[in-house]
C-alpha cells in the first residue's frame, strides 16, 4: 500500500477534518484515508459530461412527457 504525506495543511481544515473523523467515530488517518477514496472513485467532469451528451443524442426524437404533470395526475387519484 501506498503512504503520502500532505504538508502545511491550513489549521482550520485540519480541526474540521479531526471533528469529522470524531463525528464518524474514525481515526484521523481513516476518515482522511476514507476521503481520499471516495474522491478517488468520481468520475471527472468531462467524462460526465460525455455520458449525459451521449444520453440526450440517445434521447433525441423521442417524445418526452412532464413528470411534474403525471406526479400532479397521481396525486389526485
Amino acid at each position: 500500500m501506498a503512504t503520502a504525506l500532505v504538508r502545511e495543511l491550513d489549521d482550520d481544515a485540519y480541526e474540521r477534518l479531526k471533528a469529522r473523523a470524531a463525528g464518524n467515530n474514525r481515526s484521523l488517518e481513516a476518515e482522511l484515508r476514507e476521503i481520499l477514496v471516495l474522491a478517488s472513485k468520481q468520475v471527472d467532469m468531462t467524462t460526465a459530461r460525455a455520458a449525459a451528451d451521449a444520453l440526450l443524442k440517445r434521447q433525441e426524437g423521442r417524445p418526452q412527457s412532464d413528470s411534474g404533470e403525471i406526479l400532479a395526475q397521481e396525486r389526485l387519484r
